[in-house]
């Protein structure tokens, strides 16, 4: 009753509860400051600086939840999130666990193009989806659609070994485990990464949740901007602005040395170098890039 009395007061969160989106997940919260504990026997932690209760949850779970208005916040992909069916925000690209929802055949076999498949066995564990995309394919609602679609939770990419199916529908990241089961990608009905998703009826309190969704989006562009800082000759500025015109603008301070002027700008983390030697062709000095450990945009 306590811990019932405890989610009362706070607002949910739910995260995946193991594998590697787990583990980002969790990196993103501790960069934003949020504060826990989690004990191995349970799938709830309570924020120990804020009012937020985490829900460990299955990834595939955490759509309905979050659709239901049972947890406010989520952490999930794309792919479960239109595999479930639910209506919720996705107010956020997280940047990570991305792959690819694909239609794969034995890579020896007869089928080139998806339109072949239309009447054969299709084998998946995300039944929805890949009964819209033949649906689609056919021109025909789901249900006058030929194409014969069966659920599999897991070991998807053994079915048409086994002799199941023509044909899966599964995740593909690297590929590497579609070519060792001896099959190729034909075409791709989904491109997939983690976001940060949210309730259309949120229960807990409004002002915390955009807290908390500014916090999160401070870390994913600190993980993707750096800050470039230089000194220039005033005549130069044209030239070097269009290197680094910075997220909105840069700025432009003045230095004890006639006709110079420093600049500081956010530049893609990708692209640092680049920038550094294009800066300094230009005629800046002083080129240096220090990393971000977090910001508000």
């Amino acid at each position: 009753m306590d811990l019932v009395n405890h989610l009362n007061d706070r607002l949910l969160f739910a995260i995946p509860k193991k594998g590697r989106l787990y583990e980002k997940a969790v990196s993103i919260l501790k960069g934003s400051d949020i504060h826990f504990h989690r004990s191995q026997r349970l799938d709830i932690a309570l924020s120990t600086n804020m009012p937020i209760a985490l829900i460990f949850l299955p990834a595939a779970d955490i759509p309905m939840f979050v659709g239901e208005g049972k947890c406010d916040l989520g952490i999930t992909g794309v792919d479960q999130v239109r595999e479930s069916q639910v209506d919720v925000l996705l107010p956020l690209d997280l940047q990570f666990g991305s792959c690819k929802l694909q239609v794969q055949v034995p890579a020896q076999g007869e089928f080139k193009t998806p339109e072949q498949l239309i009447g054969k066995t299709i084998v998946s564990s995300f039944v929805h989806l890949t009964q819209r995309y033949f649906a689609e394919l056919e021109g025909v609602p789901i249900e006058k659609m030929t194409t014969k679609v069966r659920f599999v939770g897991g070991s998807v990419e053994a079915s048409c070994a086994l002799g199941i199916a023509d044909a899966i529908v599964d995740l593909v990241e690297s590929g590497e485990t579609m070519r060792a089961a001896g099959l190729k990608d034909i075409a791709t009905v989904l491109e997939t990464s983690a976001h940060l998703i949210e309730s259309k009826n949120p229960k807990g309190d409004v002002e915390l949740l955009q807290t908390i969704k500014s916090r999160i989006e401070g870390v994913m562009t600190a993980q993707r901007y750096v800050s470039c800082n230089y000194n220039v000759p005033e005549s130069c500025l044209p030239d070097v602005l269009k290197i680094t015109p910075g997220r909105r603008a840069p700025t432009i301070s003045q230095i004890d040395d006639e006709g110079w002027v420093a600049v500081s700008a956010m530049v893609e983390r990708k692209h640092k170098g680049d920038v550094m030697d294009q800066l300094k062709k230009k005629g800046a000095t002083d080129i240096m890039v220090f990393e971000i450990s977090n910001c508000r945009v």
